[in-house]
């Protein structure tokens, strides 16, 4: 009875051409446009029935089954779809070969690839712009292949926006900022016309590494271009301005958009989370006055915020609506909740959210353990690292840093020592600058000074500042004066600095070498010491509020916290 249904479902929507047949088409032309039918509402064994009960299939039938499984995320169906062309004595065209290339982008597979690439030369069209955009796209998402899809770009006489747009994105996906700027504005230069899709890869780039400079222009060019009003596009340059610091701009072009979506609301919060601001906090009860419902990224963003900013009393507040939202077996929820109580000091609940997980990924477990090492847990943190290898899972260096840091700070130096020795040999991780800076730190606080010297100066790399300033804050500690000598000298050559010489002069005046320490205080006289005073803007929806050195005050969230209950009064409404 159901495929009964279904197949005059099927029927009621199949275009006139085929149910109709007195029109004069030929079967082969109707046949392959019910194939792309088929395709385009998810009927893949339908269009396949259709495809193969046709007894001479021409280059567009085949074209449109490697297309469909292509756009329907099938990947290897339309390769294994375009291999059987050649057999069956069909030459693929431009259409062809654009189609098996947005599968290959999909699979990642660079030998594929290079084996369109090869058709293509040989039939002719890899001159064609559809297919060079597209060889270059599936070429810079396969492993290896950027160097190829550069080659491809240089070799396009004529590009248009998607080249441009193909390429900026491979160099944000590769991590590569200074090239995708640099990509920007040359597009710009040669006078692109650009489309809302080519502005918001480009913002993007920005975003991602920071350029507010170029950021400004391409808001310019946006203008200017006609496309302020496009959603997805005033959306990136929120999130722009907000994540280059730039939050004043980011509320004016918020508070001055006529039309605001769920992305516009999260990518505001998701801005003022990165900048530090409270804002996002108070911003979420504004989203609730308006009658806007967070969603999954919206509560990820604000727990972060409460994490970031030690608010306790808030992010216990949205735990509950986290909770009533039905949110409660979320995995990217739960490890957010972790991390936050760990930096709220409240490793209890911390504790208490990880053991009710369903599932624990990487992330689940690096925000137990650095939680654990934060406050002063160390055991505990080795504890459930040995856990977490027991299971079966690998640690990143993310997670190995913080397990040394954990071990640094409860004077654990055997086991921090031991975790070192196995990150190569037993994890294949190389250690970085910032793991050996742990290990320094490690040692310097257990008193080993000469054994910190020796692996300083052992280091694969140079080291920097932070690296010697750990070892010169141990021998202050321990008051090692010829040691302190030797690092303060290799900081003074970095970087001179008076704080270099006030804990050299410490260590002198600790020993009673008073001569020395007068010495050293004369030599601090020509640096600078002048103390700086960290300032913050509180920007708000009425009034701007300037305060001075309040990161650690408790004050400042007086009003979120009075409003706190407001979220609940909303989620019993909803």
């Amino acid at each position: 009875m159901f495929d009964n249904k279904r197949r005059s479902l099927k029927i009621e929507q199949e275009p006139s051409y085929v149910t109709n047949p007195v029109k004069p088409m030929s079967r082969l032309v109707a046949a392959t446009n019910l194939i792309k039918f088929y395709f385009d509402r998810g009927l893949l064994s339908e269009a396949r029935r259709v495809f193969d009960d046709l007894a001479d299939k021409d280059v567009v039938a085949w074209t449109a089954m490697i297309s469909g499984y292509a756009s329907n995320a099938r990947p290897d169906d339309a390769w294994s779809t375009f291999c059987a062309i050649g057999a069956a004595g069909v030459n693929p065209n431009a259409f062809t070969v654009s189609s098996i290339l947005t599968a290959c982008k999909t699979m990642e597979f660079y030998s594929c690839t290079c084996s369109v690439h090869a058709v293509a030369v040989r039939r002719g069209v890899e001159g064609q712009l559809p297919v060079e955009n597209a060889l270059m796209d599936a070429y810079s998402c396969s492993t290896g292949g950027m160097d190829n899809a550069l080659q491809v770009f240089a070799g396009i006489s004529e590009r248009n926006a998607w080249s441009w747009t193909t390429i900026i994105a491979a160099y944000v996906r590769l991590g590569d900022g200074d090239a995708a700027v640099r990509m920007c504005r040359a597009m710009f230069q040669d006078g692109i016309e650009v489309n809302p899709y080519t502005l918001s890869i480009s913002i993007r780039a920005c975003t991602a590494f920071e350029s507010l400079v170029l950021g400004r222009q391409i808001h310019s060019a946006v203008v200017k271009s006609g496309h302020g009003s496009n959603l997805p596009v005033s959306n990136s340059i929120i999130y722009m301005y907000s994540r280059c610091m730039s939050l004043s701009e980011a509320w004016k072009y918020f508070y001055e958009m006529p039309q605001k979506d769920l992305i516009t609301w999260n990518a505001m919060i998701a801005g003022l989370d990165h900048s530090g601001s409270i804002d996002a906090c108070r911003l979420l009860l504004h989203m609730f006055k308006q009658s806007a419902q967070p969603n999954l990224f919206t509560f990820c963003s604000i727990i972060s915020s409460c994490a970031n900013l030690a608010i306790l009393g808030f992010g216990l507040q949205i735990h509950g609506v986290v909770l009533q939202r039905g949110f409660r077996d979320n995995q990217r929820i739960a490890n957010a909740l972790v991390d936050m109580y760990a930096k709220c000091g409240s490793i209890n609940d911390s504790q208490k959210v990880f053991n009710e997980m369903c599932q624990r990924d990487l992330v689940s477990w690096t925000s137990m353990v650095i939680g654990y090492g934060v406050n002063g847990y160390g055991k505990e943190a080795i504890d459930v690292f040995n856990k977490m290898i027991r299971c079966g899972i690998q640690p990143d260096l993310i997670l190995l840093i913080g397990i040394l840091s954990a071990c640094s700070h409860a004077g654990l130096i055997d086991e921090g020592l031991n975790i070192f020795t196995l990150m190569e040999s037993k994890f294949g991780i190389k250690p970085n600058r910032d793991t050996y800076g742990c290990v320094v730190d490690l040692l310097g606080r257990h008193g080993k000074l000469s054994e910190a010297y020796d692996l300083i100066e052992m280091m694969p790399f140079e080291p920097d500042e932070s690296i010697w300033g750990a070892l010169l804050g141990a021998c202050k500690v321990h008051r090692n004066v010829d040691i302190g000598r030797l690092v303060a000298k290799k900081m003074l050559n970095l970087k001179p600095g008076a704080k270099t010489y006030v804990i050299l002069s410490n260590i002198y005046a600790a020993h009673s070498k008073w001569a020395v320490f007068a010495k050293m205080r004369k030599q601090m006289r020509g640096v600078s010491s002048k103390k700086e005073v960290h300032e913050t803007s509180w920007l708000l929806p009425v009034k701007k509020f300037r305060l001075r050195s309040f990161r650690n005050s408790y004050w400042k969230f007086v009003k979120v916290l009075n409003n706190a209950m407001y979220i609940n009064q909303q989620v019993q409404v909803a």
